[in-house]
């Protein structure tokens, strides 16, 4: 097939066209989007799990393209869904924070990450896929979608069997699909079909014949997969449009003129396969980065202990400098032990820091800086936070060393000074348990 060429970026006019690389700019969102939950950037609804407007915005704005398009969320609505659902960062108090595992990702390969969030976004996405389709409606209606765990399983399987490195229409792939049966059914039943419609519930309703053609129900469904997913984790380099007047296919459909697209992911024209993609994917064992693993050195660190940018930085890079150090000017960040202690409070390691310095100069760290360091890793080990316990005083030394040397209370329990006693929250129910065999009782706490 013949396919034009593009400028990166995002898209806003019609009729403007583009070819997005993904699998080159997806490492780098990863990076960014692991070190915006390190910060504490990102917001997201506790109950629906969804991104909130604001968060979006500021997604969008440290993508490494931008988004797909300038006034549509696609990348940037997506990627705090994946990161949620791939268990590298959870929900506390309305911001997205690093998991253990998300910790851990940030110093793993970027391809083996992307292949896990695939992997698990596949069976423990955070949304359905097709709830983005907002001009269909009635998909809150009880009984009327089928599991989109199953639906996006058969979408993967579909991507699979696509030839890897060349470029296949989406009408092609979707031909291919119904020909294979790799159908991805959304409605559970023809009488669920009755419930789903377009502007009005009576007229416009899919349970006509002819109103629920496969490309309509099927076919956005699995353009949503594509678009929104795929090409944002960069198994896939995208063809597209601007949606509008993309597709007619829905035009025959009541109340289908009065739409200038029946969702965002019409203008989507063609796929390919990326060599990250088939990685993802389970195609291949190995996955090989486009370009040269050695990092360019872009930073000098000065004695001074201010950090230099002599070079473009990433997104990422700046929000993982800004974490450990004060941005004092344009190319300057500066570190000093109040931001390195900082930064330790906040669950960085100075490990982390002194490798990303490491990986991006040409010099050696000054020893200014790495006894800064050293020293302050030593302080972040002299304290140990050994959990919440309840605090109980004792009427006399006497009876707190009883119970610190009863055989049944003595694992239960430490001693604080002569008279009071520290209960581990996990231990409260066996502590009071086994204090009346001693002939005690610890009387409940009482409201005033």
């Amino acid at each position: 097939m013949s396919v034009n060429t593009g400028d990166t970026g995002p898209l806003s006019a019609i009729g403007e066209h583009r070819i997005r690389m993904t699998g080159q700019e997806a490492p780098l969102n990863l990076h960014t989007m692991l070190q915006l939950c390190a910060a504490g950037e990102l917001r997201c609804s506790e109950k629906t799990r969804r991104p909130s407007a604001t968060t979006v915005a500021a997604v969008g704005s440290q993508l490494a393209d931008g988004d797909f398009y300038l006034h549509d969320p696609i990348a940037s609505f997506a990627w705090p869904l994946i990161i949620q659902a791939g268990g590298l960062a959870t929900i506390d108090g309305g911001r997205l924070k690093l998991t253990p595992k998300g910790r851990t990702a940030l110093r793993r390969p970027p391809a083996e990450v992307i292949r896990g969030l695939w992997q698990r976004w596949l069976t423990h996405a955070v949304i359905d896929e097709f709830s983005r389709i907002e001009q269909i409606k009635g998909q809150r209606a009880r009984n009327v979608l089928t599991s989109a765990k199953n639906r996006r399983q058969t979408v993967a399987q579909a991507l699979a069997s696509c030839q890897p490195g060349e470029w296949i229409s989406v009408d092609s792939l979707f031909t291919t699909m119904r020909r294979k049966r790799l159908s991805p059914t959304v409605a559970r039943s023809e009488m669920a079909l009755w419930k789903l419609y377009l502007i009005d519930s009576q007229y416009g309703s899919l349970g006509y014949d002819g109103y629920h053609r496969w490309e309509i129900l099927e076919g956005r469904y699995t353009a949503a997969v594509l678009f929104e997913y795929a090409g944002t984790l960069g198994l896939l380099d995208l063809d597209y449009l601007h949606p509008t007047g993309a597709r007619s296919d829905f035009h025959d459909n009541w109340g289908g003129d009065d739409l200038d697209a029946l969702s965002r992911y019409d203008g989507l024209q063609a796929i390919r396969l990326t060599a990250l993609g088939c990685y993802a994917l389970g195609l291949t064992d190995t996955y090989r980065p486009p370009t040269d693993d050695k990092t360019t050195a872009v930073l000098k660190v000065l004695p001074n202990l201010d950090v230099v940018a002599t070079g473009t930085l990433s997104p990422g890079d700046q929000l993982l400098l800004s974490g450990y150090a004060e941005h004092t000017a344009d190319r300057v960040w500066t570190i000093s032990a109040a931001g390195l202690l900082s930064a330790v409070d906040t669950g960085r390691t100075l490990e982390d820091l002194a490798t990303f310095l490491a990986e991006r100069t040409d010099h050696e760290l000054p020893s200014s800086l790495t006894t800064l360091i050293d020293d302050i890793t030593r302080r972040a080990t002299r304290l140990t936070d050994l959990g919440h316990a309840r605090v109980i005083e004792c009427a006399d030394d006497a009876l707190a060393a009883l119970i610190t040397r009863d055989p049944a209370l003595r694992n239960l329990c430490r001693p604080i000074g002569d008279r009071h006693l520290a209960v581990p929250l996990e231990h409260e129910l066996k502590f009071r348990r086994a204090l009346p065999k001693l002939g005690y009782v610890l009387p409940r706490q009482t409201t005033p």
